[in-house]
């Protein structure tokens, strides 16, 4: 384990890069998750909780079959309570309530709501890892922050129905979720493998995950899923599920869990741009301010990637 540990930390210093490459990767996936997503559920093809059990079924398969080939990695009995609750934080609460807020309320409103991840992680970490509150993070994630609002709301309604607070709050709890889990999962991503730390937490997750949705996932009717709705699941689990947690806990080994949970402003980034390149968007003034926004807000987080 020693000689993993000591290899380990030499990559943390020589590259930085290739986590900020995995994190790009992590919003661009992300960003277009929203809609991709909630086709799936508007149309009633899966409901919330049932989608999120296939999700944790197929993210559980895959990761130990990856552990099994390629790490083989055994954990110290005296990790297995914190994996553990990175299972119930980083798996359960977050995906079952992102998967129910988002069945209830607008994509443009659960993205903004995401907004205040990286606020919670900021503040998380200070308490727990004892990261350093610096003005130039705070004023990075401001102005980052500037930036994805203006990409989301200009130009849009934002809807706050009655009917939909109730998905609101379900998106909020889970984006303070989702920021402890990559509190939690930071110093296991430091001593362990990646796929090591998302194995056990989806192995964990599981156990509770499957009770909540298994009821939801007997009633879907698959014959009815034509292409475009098994290429929206395709995407969720392969992407959304195995590559984004793989990326994420790869990237905390390298940075500090602020800079990991930044790179959610550059999800309506990424979202705009695909619009742009389908076209069936437009560049102007605004889009180009508020994406000017969030990369010197990166750089000021990022700063110091080590926290």
């Amino acid at each position: 384990m020693n000689s993993f540990v000591i290899s380990k930390k030499k990559t943390i210093v020589s590259s930085p890069i290739r986590a900020h490459l995995a994190l790009f990767t992590v919003a661009l996936i992300y960003g277009a998750n929203y809609t991709i997503a909630k086709v799936v559920l508007d149309d009633g093809y899966l409901l919330p909780r049932g989608f999120v059990l296939l999700r944790v079924i197929s993210g559980l398969v895959l990761f130990h079959i990856v552990h099994a080939i390629f790490i083989r990695e055994k954990v110290e009995r005296t990790d297995f309570m914190q994996l553990f609750w990175c299972g119930i934080f980083g798996v359960v609460i977050n995906q079952v309530c992102f998967f129910s807020g988002l069945k209830y309320t607008t994509p443009i409103n659960a993205s903004l709501i995401m907004t205040t991840t990286p606020i919670l992680v900021l503040l998380i970490s200070s308490f727990v890892l004892k990261e350093k509150i610096t003005s130039r993070k705070i004023l990075g994630i401001i102005i980052g922050a500037a930036g994805a609002i203006l990409l989301m709301v200009y130009g849009r309604s934002i809807n706050y129905q009655s009917s939909q607070i109730i998905g609101d709050v379900l998106i909020l709890i889970n984006a303070l979720s989702y920021g402890y889990y990559l509190v939690l999962v930071k110093k296991l991503s430091e001593k362990y493998h990646p796929i090591t730390v998302v194995k056990w937490a989806f192995t964990f997750g599981i156990l509770f995950v499957f009770p909540l949705g298994i009821g939801e996932l007997l009633q879907a009717n698959w014959s009815n899923f034509n292409i475009r709705i098994w290429g929206a699941i395709a995407y969720v689990l392969i992407c959304t599920t195995f590559l984004t947690y793989l990326l994420n806990a790869y990237a905390l080994s390298k940075v500090n869990a602020s800079l990991v949970s930044f790179y959610v402003y550059l999800q309506p980034f990424f979202a705009t741009s695909i619009a742009l390149v389908l076209g069936v968007d437009q560049l102007n003034s605004y889009k180009i301010f508020a994406a000017s926004c969030i990369f010197t807000g990166v750089y000021l987080v990022s700063s110091r990637l080590k926290g």
